[in-house]
């Protein structure tokens, strides 16, 4: 069975228990701090940006391995964008 999806936001939704798990996991090694859609942030820019007809089953296997602190670099690297961009252009 071939599931297509229309959007990323519904293939998000789709992937969120797999996320919401993972979530479980970021709290309990002290990542509390860190959101669902950080975690779909990383591997969209980082693991599946050059990817073409991923399979439903890798995606949910590279959210709930994903090594938490990479996610957590990855966000940090983000917060620092934004710093950087709000001093910059005030």
């Amino acid at each position: 069975m071939d599931l297509e999806f229309k959007s990323a936001a519904e293939l998000y939704n789709r992937l969120r228990p797999a996320l919401n798990t993972k979530m479980s996991d970021l709290k309990a090694n002290g990542y509390g701090y860190l959101k669902p859609e950080d975690i779909w942030n990383y591997l969209k820019e980082k693991k599946w940006r050059d990817s073409h007809d991923l399979m439903l089953s890798d995606m949910v296997s590279d959210i709930l391995n994903v090594d938490d602190a990479l996610v957590d670099d990855y966000f940090k690297e983000k917060i620092n964008e934004k710093n950087r961009k709000i001093y910059f252009d005030v």
